[in-house]
């Protein structure tokens, strides 16, 4: 099963030609090679054509103009009225940000151990993590060593795990338990229990919600109005939800998996709103006043950590080539 309903966001995109100040989506729609999950490749094709090829009903996409001007977006195919997509792994980008806005606020220490933080649950004692505290700066470059890479959701109306429930794989949750699998900051894992990991330490230094503290940390100050990290989602909402499609066209049962892991893959949010936070770093990181983040921690979470690829966040190398 695969979600062939995405987001695209065009980072840094340089709108120089006048043809493409004219009319930038426009040239986006041909001339693409479009390279399939499994296998097919459509070479050169138009982005009609790629879509029905691809069974995808709907693209959402946004340009960014050079230095940091405004954003532009349009939806392709068939949506509602400024629908929302699953953002899936992009969760985890906006949850680091909104942690390392308490970072920069004190709140948390990149470095500390995050069982000073935590409260109604506990990273585990074992012999990886004895004398090799987890800490914060490892969760979000994901060189924790922390377990469970991915989260598949849950059909709707199928009864829902708790986040304890979840850290520690009891039922319902059908996902195993996030453990220290091997010692912290010795190597890089893809980690979407790590990810988890932060969500709790989210919710108990704000004493909030997931989605409430998000909404007062991130969402609200960057203007992203159309993201939310909701699960299930509330009905006035569903009706803008972009419905989830097998590889063959066909609508997934109740429209999409539900996905409580937040800060792993519960974003729901659009192009427009991800290319916003996007111009947010690109300022954070020039050192712009009023930014987000300090120029400092924005620089830092670009920058590749404990020998991975992903810095504080953002896959480091590809976040610094759009920022600078």
């Amino acid at each position: 099963m695969r979600f062939p309903l995405f987001i695209v966001v065009a980072i840094g995109v340089l709108l120089s030609s006048g043809h493409l100040r004219a009319q930038p989506f426009e040239a986006l729609q041909h001339g693409l090679d479009i390279h399939a999950p499994d296998g097919l490749v459509v070479q050169n094709a138009d982005l009609a054509e790629a879509m029905r090829k691809l069974h995808i009903p709907s693209v959402d996409v946004a340009l960014i103009k050079e230095k940091g001007n405004a954003a532009l977006s349009h939806v392709f195919g068939t949506a509602p009225d400024k629908t929302i997509y699953q953002a899936a792994s992009l969760s985890k980008l906006v949850t680091a940000v909104a942690a390392l806005r308490l970072v920069d606020r004190g709140v948390l220490d990149l470095d500390r151990d995050v069982n000073d933080y935590l409260t109604a649950w506990r990273v585990p004692e074992n012999d990886f993590k004895r004398d090799h505290p987890v800490t914060l700066r490892q969760l979000l470059s994901m060189t924790a060593g922390i377990g469970v890479p991915g989260y598949l959701g849950y059909a709707p109306g199928q009864k829902l795990p708790t986040l304890q429930q979840i850290l520690d794989g009891t039922l319902p949750a059908n996902s195993p338990p996030v453990r220290v699998e091997a010692i912290p900051g010795s190597r890089y894992a893809y980690s979407g229990g790590g990810y988890e990991i932060v969500h709790a330490l989210i919710e108990a230094t704000t004493k909030m919600k997931f989605q409430d503290a998000l909404e007062d940390l991130l969402l609200r100050p960057a203007g992203m109005a159309n993201s939310y990290f909701l699960q299930p989602l509330p009905g006035e909402l569903v009706r803008r939800a972009a419905a989830g499609h097998d590889a063959n066209g066909n609508e997934l049962p109740g429209g999409w998996r539900v996905v409580p892991e937040l800060a792993a893959g519960g974003l729901w949010s659009s192009a427009m709103d991800l290319a916003r936070l996007s111009l947010e770093l690109e300022a954070a990181y020039r050192g712009e006043s009023g930014a987000l983040l300090a120029g400092a921690t924005a620089r830092a979470m670009m920058t590749q950590q404990n020998g991975g690829p992903y810095g504080l966040g953002a896959a480091s190398r590809a976040m610094a080539q759009a920022a600078s």
